[in-house]
């Protein structure tokens, strides 16, 4: 029997990381998932949530809470640019 996976929409992926970025922190998936705006199917959510975890846009605290890391925050990227590298 062969697997089907389902892969989410890009304008989906782009919803789900507009939530969480928007929000810092869910307690959990379940909290989040209740809050998109439009309804996503919880197996598409997940696998939105693993891509977002392997580009290091998210991490999990110890209690599961989704927590947005990635740096994207202007003034840090400017802070970055004009920055001493060191080896």
């Amino acid at each position: 029997m062969s697997k089907t996976t389902h892969m989410p929409r890009l304008d989906t992926i782009l919803m789900v990381e507009k939530a969480i970025k928007e929000a810092k922190r869910y307690p959990s998936k379940n909290q989040l998932f209740r809050s998109l705006e439009k309804q996503v199917q919880y197996q598409t959510l997940n696998t939105i949530l693993d891509y977002l975890e392997s580009s290091n846009k998210i991490t999990y605290d110890r209690e599961g809470a989704i927590i947005w890391v990635f740096a994207d925050n202007p003034k840090l990227k400017k802070l970055l640019v004009g920055s001493t590298r060191l080896r």
